[in-house]
């Protein structure tokens, strides 16, 4: 996860009643479990996959995404997918407002999420990145030909990338302008001829009576007093995930052009379902 943006005044959680420590509990520890388990099971699946398969991974992201859709299920959040996830090579954009994004865009989708080089030494979810095959990356354009080749390798296993163009995570009310620079290699000769990238748009929905920004995590919020107003909330809400028409790389020319175009298909999905 990336710095996050600041602009809006933090939420302060909640105070956490008798019922919402119980609750908490009752979620969180199978939640642990969870994470656990799947992770054991990742990496013995990964022991017998690597020498055959490599870096391809044809099996393992299964038990991601197996682990993601149960932990939404223990976090109480209702998940509703609009459109189809494109099956053909290339990566996926989207506005980021939330840890959360992790399970959500895992759950359906074979991905593997782009993420700033100092993930890897994050406690715990740099573990988990590296588990799970998170492409670690210098936000550099001075590493640009480093990024072509990287990607390039990893498309030509049938990866489909994940990043963040927003590259940070804001309160779930807004989209922020897209920022190009990972599109850059997108568009250079080595990938352009086999890649597309889809938009894909993510709203939270507070529960009832909740502030709207409740799932959004942004600013100096730490996670584990959020983590414990999202397992605490006697009934939590729901997020929508719409994905929108690919867009072939083969027909852009101009980075900043296609960062507006993704940019404003999310945007407008992004506005339209904050609505419903």
């Amino acid at each position: 996860m990336s710095v996050t943006w600041s602009d809006e005044p933090e939420l302060t959680p909640e105070r956490l009643g008798p019922i919402g420590w119980i609750l908490a509990a009752l979620r969180g520890i199978p939640l642990i479990l969870l994470l656990l388990i799947g992770l054991i099971i990742h990496g013995l699946i990964r022991l017998i996959e690597r020498p055959f398969f490599g870096p391809r991974r044809p099996v393992s992201p299964t038990i991601t995404q197996v682990v993601c859709r149960l932990g939404l299920m223990l976090l109480g959040l209702d998940l509703r997918v609009h459109g189809e996830s494109m099956q053909m090579p290339g990566a996926v954009v989207a506005n980021h407002s939330s840890w959360l994004d992790i399970f959500v865009l895992n759950a359906r989708k074979r991905i593997y999420f782009v993420a700033k080089s100092e993930v890897k030494g994050w406690p715990g979810i740099g573990w988990l990145a590296r588990a799970t095959g998170t492409v670690f990356i210098k936000r550099d354009r001075r590493d640009a030909i480093k990024h072509i080749n990287t990607f390039k390798e990893r498309l030509g296993f049938g990866h489909r990338l994940l990043f963040f163009p927003e590259g940070t995570s804001t309160d779930n009310q807004r989209v922020l302008p897209f920022k190009t620079t990972l599109f850059a290699p997108f568009l250079s000769v080595q990938i352009r001829t086999n890649a597309h990238i889809q938009p894909v748009t993510v709203v939270y929905h507070a529960p009832h009576g909740k502030d709207p920004r409740f799932y959004g995590f942004w600013g100096d919020m730490e996670l584990a007093g959020h983590l414990l107003q999202v397992l605490g909330t006697r009934k939590n809400g729901s997020v929508d995930v719409v994905y929108s028409p690919p867009l072939n790389m083969q027909d852009w020319t101009d980075r900043k052009q296609l960062a507006l175009e993704l940019e404003e298909t999310v945007r407008y999905e992004f506005k339209r379902l904050s609505k419903s």
